[in-house]
């Protein structure tokens, strides 16, 4: 009975073995080991994108500056016209009329110069002669030079009305795109009408109008060559430009404008990139965002495949001191190629998961396993 009773204790001190055993083996399956890399902060040229808002060269908008019915309308909606082109016409008999008036009365101003002139060339030699007396000569020369003043008045009249009627053809006042009709043919034209009758935009070249904040823009001009804006602007790099949908435009631009002041509101001044358009692919009221480079300091980079988006979120996890895995919430401050800037969420010395995210939750014990993968900001 001794016997057994040793048998059974050695029997249970086996089990328990096993399980314990087992049990470590459990808890070291389950602990999983993710590559993990310390963050370092550094100097970097970090991309940052700013909204813009996309002008032509030139935008017009086409008005008349003479009441009238629109008779005839000679272009299309977005179709592309040269300068000096018609464009509508309006019906021009009242104004034809008042230039065929003030051309009747130039014609009868000038006759009467001529009269005058006959009156003076007759009379002189009748004075010269003491025929005549010189009050008459007088009064005849005195007549002339109201003739004349008459004339003028009659000629200006006359350009004034045939500047009129030229106003009732109106035609483009630069090359470009016409954009919507607004009126119909049979519409009646007023120059006080709110709306105008198109616009024109010469679209060959396109303006992207930007804002950015004070700090960023002596970041920026601190970054550049020379002593003035108009040298710094030379010596900018070419900027790109994301399109509306997330697109990068074909064509790179160049910084050509800084504002005179910085808007009092938002404390943010306007820069200006403009960008070659020969396709006519960009179109005036187009969005889209400028990619500028900025020289910054203290920088934190992370690769992007270290990172995961979640409800419009970008998040990483970090391993605490304790090797529990952290969920980070990021402000990306720039990006460019693969690599994110990180300006909030994680900072130097933390250590980053790089893979094997999808398997992770916030709080769970992991073994981390140093990457040779460097993370440098620079």
């Amino acid at each position: 009975m001794k016997r057994n009773l040793i048998y059974g204790m050695l029997a249970n001190a086996i089990i328990l073995s096993g399980c314990s055993s087992g049990g470590t083996q459990s808890q070291t399956a389950t602990t999983p080991t993710v590559p993990v890399a310390t963050v370092n902060s550094g100097d970097a040229i970090v991309y940052t994108e700013y909204p813009a808002k996309l002008e032509g060269q030139t935008d017009v908008e086409i008005r008349t500056q003479v009441p009238g019915i629109l008779e005839k309308i000679y272009v299309s909606e977005g179709a592309y016209v040269e300068k000096g082109a018609p464009l509508f016409q309006i019906d021009e008999r009242p104004y034809r009329e008042e230039y065929n008036n003030a051309e009747g009365e130039l014609l009868a101003a000038k006759a009467g110069v001529a009269a005058a002139k006959l009156e003076i060339d007759k009379l002189t030699p009748l004075v010269q002669n003491k025929v005549v007396s010189a009050y008459q000569l007088k009064t005849a020369q005195a007549a002339y030079e109201a003739a004349l003043a008459k004339e003028k008045q009659a000629s200006a009249k006359a350009g004034n009305a045939k500047i009129t009627l030229g106003f009732s053809t109106i035609t483009a006042p630069v090359s470009g795109y016409i954009g919507r009709l607004f009126k119909k043919a049979g519409s009646l034209l007023a120059p006080s009408d709110t709306q105008p009758l198109s616009y024109l935009s010469d679209n060959r070249e396109v303006h992207a109008y930007f804002s950015i904040g004070e700090a960023d823009f002596v970041t920026f001009k601190d970054g550049l060559k020379g002593t003035s804006i108009a040298e710094k602007l030379k010596n900018a790099p070419a900027v790109s430009m994301l399109l509306s949908g997330g697109k990068e435009y074909s064509q790179t631009g160049s910084l050509d404008m800084v504002d005179a002041a910085f808007d009092k509101n938002t404390g943010a001044i306007t820069l200006r990139a403009t960008f070659p358009n020969k396709e006519g692919l960009l179109r005036s009221g187009n969005s889209g965002r400028i990619k500028l480079a900025l020289k910054q300091s203290g920088v934190i980079s992370v690769p992007q495949s270290a990172t995961f988006e979640m409800q419009d979120k970008t998040f990483a996890f970090i391993v605490d001191p304790n090797n529990k895995a952290r969920q980070v919430a990021l402000t990306i401050s720039g990006s460019t190629g693969s690599t994110y800037y990180i300006s909030n969420g994680i900072k130097h010395g933390d250590r980053l998961v790089l893979k094997g995210l999808e398997s992770l939750r916030d709080g769970v014990t992991v073994k981390p396993e140093i990457s040779n993968e460097k993370l440098a900001s620079n």
